[in-house]
């Protein structure tokens, strides 16, 4: 039987039947997944919150934020609310009190969007905001029922006495605006005098630049700490500096306004000598047992609205 010969292929016939090399497939197939996870990953960012900013240990505020994280015992819980003190003795130097608070613990009621406010009287519900809240989607804020946004301007160190711009001021400012939110402002004082007062006015109205306010501006006055240079202040000279600071904001076109607490109000303050301006009160408590008027309250450090990551400062505006 004849013995029929296959010819042999042609070289580069046989070499492309071959396929690729167990290399280069490897390699096809790692960068593919890598594409795959940067797709995913660039996808799924949205998901993720905000990174809170690099805070300055030297910001009073987040001090504040930190003490009342560990050891909530600046403020009574909820349902044990505070009463106006009654002296058993007339003081040395009696001072005329300040207009007594048409408001009682029955006038205020949670509405739909769990924000507290007046019942069948105008009112508004607001927040106040720093660097502490992060990036905020102020839409979302609008959207959820707020009618305002009282925005940190700065702070003075609480040690060096160090002027330092919020990190977010411009931003919140211009894009609570953008969303429809009437916004005020507020810096975080440590002054011990006028002078340092006048510097810190100077330093806001550099950061508001042009900006219009339709609501107030505020002069945060506190001591966050026993090693703050605020820490032996007297009433007379922090009644002093908020008068001044208040006189001069007028005079530039704001709406000024005083914040304090229940303690602060009896001990850091002559109430009386300011009561031409209106009054912020921090009471956390969902009943109002204040006893003189304020114009607006804030009644929690922890509520949740959305658009914003973690606690904010929930207030009641009750303009005359």
């Amino acid at each position: 039987m004849e013995v029929l010969e296959i010819p042999a292929e042609p070289e580069e016939t046989t070499t492309k039947r071959r396929g690729l090399r167990p290399e280069w497939i490897l390699a096809i197939i790692a960068a593919a997944a890598a594409l795959l996870l940067g797709a995913v990953l660039l996808m799924s960012r949205s998901y993720f919150p905000e990174k809170k900013p690099v805070l300055s240990e030297e910001d009073p505020e987040i001090l504040l934020h930190q003490q009342q994280a560990e050891e909530d015992l600046a403020w009574p819980p909820l349902e044990q609310y505070l009463e106006p003190t009654v002296p058993e003795t007339e003081p040395e130097n009696p001072t005329i009190p300040p207009e007594r608070n048409p408001y009682d613990q029955f006038d205020f009621q949670y509405n739909r969007h769990n924000y507290l406010k007046l019942q069948n009287l105008t009112s508004y519900a607001g927040v106040d905001v720093s660097a502490f809240q992060g990036k905020i989607d102020w839409k979302k804020v609008k959207q959820s029922g707020i009618d305002f946004a009282i925005i940190r301007l700065g702070y003075r160190g609480y040690e060096s006495g160090k002027l330092v711009e919020d990190e977010y001021a411009k931003t919140n400012l211009k894009n609570a605006k953008a969303a429809g939110l009437r916004i005020g402002a507020y810096f975080f004082s440590q002054a011990l005098n006028i002078r340092e007062t006048d510097q810190e006015i100077q330093f806001m109205l550099k950061i508001l630049g042009n900006t219009q306010l339709d609501m107030p501006i505020v002069l945060d006055w506190e001591i966050p700490a026993s090693t703050a240079r605020t820490r032996n202040m007297d009433a007379g000279t922090l009644t002093d500096i908020q008068r001044h600071f208040c006189g001069q904001m007028r005079d530039q076109g704001y709406q000024p306004m005083i914040y304090f607490n229940w303690y602060q109000s009896e001990h850091l303050y002559v109430l009386h000598d300011l009561e031409e301006y209106p009054f912020w009160l921090a009471l956390y408590q969902d009943r109002m047992t204040y006893p003189w008027k304020v114009e607006m309250w804030q009644y929690t450090d922890k509520g949740k609205v959305p658009g914003i990551h973690g606690n904010v400062d929930l207030n009641v505006y009750m303009p005359d």
